[in-house]
């Protein structure tokens, strides 16, 4: 009878130490999905931290240059402003998901002609075809001086902008989509044709935006973020073929075919970053 009791009772404990482990597995499931869950957002918490800091000190290089573009306008300096325009416009370019957040400002700083009645047409397009079609800064010194008023401006209400992982999701796909949607016509920057470097420079934040998530991405999707990766460095190669010392070639100079190729790069990278929030979501 001791024989065969043991076994039992030896049974008996070693479901019970099962159950009470499985039960304590159990309850302590939540707690630990919980745990995850605010890591995660802690983590993206920090990436909106960190690309706020990136994108005032782009506004904040944007400021200083705009003023030297501006003042170079208003000495009569034609050679001087039109050297200046491309590299300012960069740092706007650049940080665009926030700079973009003032729906009043960013016609007065970034308007086309036609995308605003006449009368209110200032800033840096109005002041381009200055210096590239009239070949003169002169009359436009009360568009450089409004200028740096806007840029101004801008600068003191970007600390009012609440950056969120989504406002960066979006803000990524829609600074490619931008490009090859608007920019890919060449109306950007249509009389200086220095429309290359706002490719460049929006290329470069949607970069910025993804090298933020990366680290959080790679934990969930480690094939999407090598496809991305592979993606950047394509455009970039694209890129690369059109640089002239310092700069680029004028957009004008690039062929129906190149502009076609250039596009489709840039909408083959916006796919996969677009799935950045579904993934970090998931």
């Amino acid at each position: 009878m001791k024989y065969f009791k043991l076994p039992v009772v030896f049974f008996l404990s070693n479901s019970l130490l099962f159950s009470c482990s499985q039960a304590n597995e159990n309850s302590t499931e939540p707690a630990k999905k919980e745990a995850a869950e605010d890591q995660s957002q802690i983590d993206l918490s920090q990436v909106s931290t960190n690309y706020r800091e990136y994108a005032i000190a782009e506004i904040d290089e944007f400021v200083k240059k705009t003023e030297a573009f501006a003042n170079a306008v208003i000495a009569g300096d034609v050679e001087k402003a039109k050297e200046l325009y491309t590299s300012a416009r960069m740092h706007y370019e650049r940080s665009e998901p926030l700079a973009e957040a003032f729906a009043e400002l960013d016609p007065k700083i970034d308007a086309r002609e036609g995308d605003v009645p006449e009368a209110e047409w200032g800033g840096y397009h109005r002041i381009e075809k200055g210096l590239w079609v009239e070949n003169t800064t002169k009359g436009y010194e009360p568009y450089a001086e409004q200028l740096k008023k806007d840029v101004k401006l801008l600068r003191a209400k970007v600390e009012t902008v609440d950056v969120t992982p989504e406002l960066l999701i979006t803000g990524a796909v829609d600074l490619l989509n931008e490009v090859s949607t608007s920019k890919v016509t060449g109306e950007e920057d249509r009389y200086s044709h220095t429309d290359l470097y706002d490719f460049v420079a929006n290329v470069e934040g949607a970069e910025k935006i993804y090298e933020l998530m990366s680290p959080a991405l790679k934990k969930k999707d480690e094939a999407l973020t090598k496809e991305i990766e592979q993606r950047f460095e394509t455009i970039y190669a694209l890129l690369d073929q059109y640089k002239k010392g310092s700069g680029y070639i004028p957009y004008t100079e690039l062929s129906n075919d190149q502009v076609k190729e250039l596009s489709q790069s840039i909408n083959e990278l916006a796919e996969p970053l677009s799935q950045i929030g579904i993934v970090l979501e998931g």
